[in-house]
């Protein structure tokens, strides 16, 4: 990846979109440009920052034919991104290889965040060329921290450095366009680990590494101290500069500034990019999965096909209800959500304080993930 000036991953590119925000505007049925959804509810690690921890529903299984059919109904309908990320771990799901390659070959572009741990090199060749990004949860840059923070043992350390380094070469000798990144989500008491882990991934040679905030909900059952990120500013910036023509360290600068603040009440983003959980749940996004949520929850694609969940009333209702007065995302709402950029934009932009216009100059990458 030759120009970092067109990879954001500290914003959002609803503006790229203005077909979309404008037939949203018209108050038209709009397909979600982007989707984030996991495969299965499980996972093999036990991180200590774990949000999805907070959001256990009762559980579908994914298999083939649901996912096929999904991915199809997503095609038509006109989705453009479907990232495997939302509350489970993509990668240990049996339909994992075969929802990345079918999704690609029906348009649809694919992405994954993974902890990267049961990516061997086989699945790697399978997957990479289908692949709009690839991005690693790493929260660590030296084995025990890894085990610590991670929940694992010391030695899968290894293996997952492995597997980058097997990333960042197939995708060197195939010249893919697939863009490669590593994650950290941050609680200030793993802040002995920002250095190590930019250093690690100088080393590697990924495109990227992303520093961000670490969300809580609204009872702050995680208890992550916001007040605690000023105190390691300078840390942020030291790795920073680790950048270079190849690699880029990006720190989440503005989710780790406005802490758990929100400037808006309404929430206008779920019909843009909405969230599904492991278990086939369809809501507006993934705070909202918890059963105690159950008037938020639109269906489950394991029971019904997605094209007929989107059409229908319910799922407008809830969208309608979250875009109103009797809505306020300030205090019924976790924070920092993944709508939260998509937010800002839109609620400045209908309070006319900013004008949403399609930016001029060639676009981003990743235009399919908002």
């Amino acid at each position: 990846m030759s120009d970092h000036t067109q990879l954001i991953l500290d914003g959002t590119k609803i503006a790229w979109h203005e077909d979309r925000v404008r037939a949203w505007e018209r108050g038209e049925r709009i397909a979600p440009i982007t989707i984030d959804m996991a495969l299965t509810r499980a996972c093999n690690y036990g991180c200590h920052f774990c949000y999805a921890m907070l959001q256990e529903n009762d559980r579908g299984v994914i298999n083939q034919k649901v996912m096929y059919d999904f991915l199809e109904d997503c095609a038509e309908i006109g989705v453009k991104g479907i990232s495997l990320v939302s509350d489970g771990e993509s990668t240990i799901s049996p339909v994992f290889v075969d929802t990345i390659v079918r999704g690609s070959e029906l348009g649809l572009s694919m992405a994954c965040g993974t902890n990267g741990f049961v990516l061997n090199r086989r699945k790697l060749e399978e997957i990479l060329p289908h692949m709009t990004y690839l991005r690693v949860n790493i929260s660590a840059g030296e084995r025990q921290r890894y085990a610590e923070i991670m929940g694992v043992k010391e030695h899968w350390f290894d293996r997952v450095c492995e597997n980058i380094r097997d990333m960042v070469e197939i995708k060197k000798r195939l010249g893919l366009s697939v863009t490669i990144g590593l994650q950290m989500v941050l609680m200030p008491q793993y802040a002995d680990q920002i250095l190590p882990l930019a250093r690690l991934g100088k080393e590697l040679r990924p495109d990227y590494l992303v520093i961000k905030h670490c969300s809580d909900d609204e009872d702050g059952s995680l208890g992550v101290d916001y007040g605690g990120y000023e105190a390691i500013y300078d840390l942020l910036h030291q790795a920073e500069e680790m950048s270079d023509e190849d690699y880029k360290v990006v720190v989440k600068w503005s989710k780790i500034q406005d802490g758990h603040r929100r400037s808006y009440q309404r929430c206008y983003g779920p019909p843009f990019m909405i969230q599904l959980s492991g278990s086939g749940l369809v809501a507006p996004c993934g705070m909202l999965f918890n059963e105690r949520y159950k008037k938020f929850h639109i269906g489950n694609i394991c029971e019904t096909r997605f094209k007929d969940i989107w059409a229908s009333d319910h799922y407008w209702d809830v969208m309608n209800y979250l875009a109103s007065p009797d809505f306020n995302a300030q205090t019924m709402c976790g924070t920092l959500c993944l709508q939260h950029k998509v937010n800002e934009v839109l609620d400045a932009h209908l309070k006319g304080h900013i004008t949403l216009e399609k930016p001029i100059g060639s676009p981003p990458q990743h235009l399919s993930f908002i």
